[in-house]
């Protein structure tokens, strides 16, 4: 049987004969040390067979693969249709003409004959200085225009008098000479005492205020009784033209040589103004006019466009968002937007094959709605599509289709497309997982 030494101790595997080297109580200790040390080989050895007969199995491809589930999705045909190509910029409703109203002339306010927030015209009473000051002073004007009118009638019958005594050589010539002068020195007091009076009538004008332009005034900014001066900057009232009214947006510089083209070719780009919330249609208008220089810290230009606002739909200073229909294109590539995935190399679509598997397409976009989105390039009209269930999908996945889908047609990719394949697996809509590599 044998014998296992454990250092001095000899123990016979029969457990019939010991050695005498030790005492009895020391071999019965050396026997059961002997039989745990065996129980525990056979545990040890029976584990590593189990551990290579695992890594066996693992690597030998003697397991059975389960092929995954085909995943249901949703799939569109790819159609030609029209697409018109928009710019979506911020703007401020900037009104034709906004008017402090300002007092020319120093004196008391005797009237308030508007209503705020009302709509007023063109030529509309709207504020009365007490104008008594102003009549006395053209009254004085007239009085001294008078009595100098009277000088010079005097004055020229003292000349006329003067050139017979002199035909006559009855008096000196240096007297006519200065009596001539003496006309013309009187005859400009005369002219000063009528501009006298015309700044004395126009500060009457001036008592009686009225609206520069027609539009909608805003609050009164004086009572009856305040005490206005013709350099007081506060003003008396603020009209606002709101119809018709102007919106001012930006486009980047980069877009601006479309919008130039077009005006070029004579077209009326029609401009429509949305409210903040940019759903909520405000009012139709076109583009008028297109600043004459680039912002050099924004890149920016500045556009003008105009609208009726009959409705007062648009209300000054307000912020809008201006939908700028610049182009429209024909006979394109149209897909719906939630097929179009990103990822690392860009946009992406999954094409289905004849055999319903997908290929993993990259595609390059145009101009989008919102709901369709242009395919310039990676797609051509009747591929197949999917839409729903991407982020289930990997390059050559079985798919299965609902009812009444549209089938893939011809042997499969389009001849002469280059393709990308996908790294890995499947991914998530619109991330860089799963996402095909150039």
């Amino acid at each position: 049987m044998g014998v296992v030494e454990f250092g001095w101790l000899k123990i016979n595997r029969s457990g019939t004969n010991f050695s005498n080297e030790t005492s009895g109580e020391h071999r019965h200790v050396a026997e059961a040390a002997a039989k745990k040390w065996g129980r525990k080989r056979w545990y040890v050895l029976g584990a590593v067979v189990l551990l290579i007969a695992f890594i066996w199995w693992r690597h030998s491809g003697t397991a059975t693969a389960h092929a995954p589930a085909a995943t249901t999705v949703g799939v569109v045909a790819a159609v030609s249709g029209s697409m018109p190509v928009t710019l979506d910029e911020l703007g401020t409703v900037t009104p034709t003409a906004t008017v402090t109203v300002l007092p020319q002339i120093s004196g008391y306010i005797t009237q308030v004959a508007f209503t705020e927030g009302e709509t007023v015209t063109q030529g509309q009473f709207l504020v009365q200085i007490d104008p008594r000051p102003y009549q006395i002073q053209l009254e004085q004007d007239q009085a001294a225009y008078a009595k100098d009118a009277a000088v010079l009638g005097q004055a020229k019958s003292d000349l006329a008098r003067f050139e017979k005594l002199a035909a006559q050589d009855s008096i000196s010539e240096q007297q006519v000479s200065d009596q001539r002068f003496l006309v013309q020195q009187d005859a400009a007091t005369v002219q000063a005492d009528q501009a006298n009076i015309d700044t004395a009538r126009l500060d009457l004008v001036y008592c009686h205020i009225t609206a520069p332009v027609a539009g909608k005034i805003g609050l009164r900014l004086v009572d009856v009784g305040n005490y206005v001066t013709s350099g007081s900057s506060t003003g008396l009232a603020v009209v606002t033209t709101v119809s018709p009214t102007t919106v001012i947006f930006s486009v980047a510089q980069t877009n601006l040589s479309a919008v130039l083209v077009r005006l070029g070719q004579g077209a009326v780009l029609p401009a429509t103004a949305f409210a903040s919330d940019d759903t909520t249609k405000l009012e139709d208008g076109t583009l008028a006019a297109v600043d004459n220089q680039v912002n050099t810290s924004t890149g920016m230009v500045r556009l003008r466009a105009t609208y009726d606002n009959a409705d007062d739909a648009l209300f000054p200073n307000e912020f809008v968002n201006v939908h700028l229909l610049v182009d429209t294109l024909t006979n394109a590539v149209l897909v719906p937007s939630s097929a179009v995935q990103s990822g690392a190399p860009g946009s992406y679509v999954y094409v289905l094959q004849p055999d319903n598997t997908v290929h993993v397409q990259v595609v390059s976009t145009g101009p989008t709605d919102g709901t369709n989105t242009v395919i310039t390039k990676g797609v051509a009209v009747g591929d197949v599509v999917v839409t729903d269930g991407i982020d289930r999908l990997a390059e050559g996945m079985k798919v299965q289709l609902p009812p009444n889908a549209p089938k893939a047609s011809g042997t499969g990719k389009v001849a002469g497309r280059h393709h990308h394949h996908l790294w890995g697996g499947g991914g998530s809509s619109g991330s860089a997982s799963g996402a095909p590599t150039s």
